[in-house]
């Protein structure tokens, strides 16, 4: 393997001094232009490239973003990034993209590794797990490290966040089904300990009461977001004495497994049971029977939380300044809840 270029071979082939090389490379105005353009085409030719950590490590800047999600291959997750990569790409950074897999153990050491790594700061939407690392990202606000959450968050004093408003959402989810016509709506819900779905369990508890129908704990099950699940679950809840006629899903992936169960039973989707998505994956829409789900708005969310720590890069004296930005969530109604 051929050993890398270092800028000590720029100044022996030139017969310079590596101080030298080193201003020409960093642009120097100390230095005629022609010496500058000289060894800079000679650094080109010669292949050499720049240490990036060691640059990091001498300015104290990478212009490096770590962004951690659960998963990538989420489509809600890949479109966050994409915003986010809009946003701070025109601004002169780049990203490394980890995943917890949803992981706590993993999470702190996705954190501790890109600080090591020099990144500027670090976008994150945290795992669904018992695990509490809440130490460790109060720990990096006592260091004034530059840090804000996106979806899935933790209430730590000092960091920001660009959320959905989740209870929102599931109250307009339950709200529509039940102006469908729904009487007994279920709901698939998956991990409480997280806001993200207890706010949407509490929005939908709500619309139940605000209409006038009961809250029943049996049609309530927390369950992984897997179309499997879906199927399982909807198998259960038809084989009750008194089934659901509307579900509420909190993700796409079991709607579609919802869907699936209630026709292989040979119901109707929605005549019989309407069923509600959340997430709008792209499949949703493009499934002869589309399914109607809640669009989050994920890009604008990356963007706005780019946007957020760039304004703590550039100003440190707002890292501690907490800015908390919800969206709104938008009902985006399609064909498996259209009754009326």
């Amino acid at each position: 393997m051929q050993s890398k270029v270092t800028i000590y071979d720029i100044a022996e082939k030139l017969k310079i001094s590596t101080a030298t090389v080193s201003r020409a490379l960093n642009n120097s105005s100390k230095l005629k232009q022609s010496t500058l353009e000289l060894i800079q085409r000679t650094a080109d030719e010669m292949g050499y490239q720049r240490n990036i950590f060691a640059k990091a490590l001498k300015s104290g800047k990478s212009n490096t973003i770590g962004i951690i999600v659960p998963r990538i291959d989420i489509n809600f997750f890949s479109s966050a990034i994409r915003g986010i990569q809009e946003e701070l790409n025109p601004n002169g950074y780049q990203v490394v993209i980890c995943q917890t897999y949803d992981k706590g153990t993993l999470e702190v050491e996705t954190i501790n590794s890109l600080i090591n790594s020099q990144v500027d700061g670090i976008l994150m939407s945290i795992s669904n797990t018992k695990i509490d690392n809440s130490d460790t990202f109060k720990t990096l606000v006592k260091k004034g490290f530059p840090f804000v959450f996106f979806d899935r968050k933790k209430d730590i004093e000092g960091i920001s966040s660009v959320t959905t408003n989740d209870f929102e959402a599931g109250y307009i989810a339950t709200e529509h089904l039940i102006k469908q016509g729904c009487k007994r709506v279920a709901h698939l819900t998956n991990n409480h300990a997280l806001d993200i779905f207890k706010d949407r369990f509490l929005g939908y508890k709500k619309a139940l009461e605000d209409y006038g129908l009961e809250f029943d704990s049996e049609i309530v099950i927390k369950t992984p977001y897997k179309i499997d699940e879906g199927k399982k679950h909807t198998r259960d809840l038809l084989a009750l004495k008194n089934p659901p006629d509307g579900i509420f899903a909190v993700h796409d992936y079991l709607a579609f497994g919802a869907i699936q169960e209630i026709k292989a039973q040979g119901k109707n989707v929605p005549d019989d049971i309407c069923v509600m998505g959340f997430s709008n994956e792209p499949f949703a829409k493009f499934l002869e029977l589309s399914i109607t789900t809640v669009n989050q708005s994920p890009l604008k969310m990356g963007k706005f939380a780019a946007q957020a720590l760039l304004e703590q890069i550039n100003n440190p004296n707002n890292i501690k300044v907490e800015k908390h930005v919800v969206l709104t969530p938008e009902l985006l109604v399609r064909k498996s809840t259209l009754r009326q």
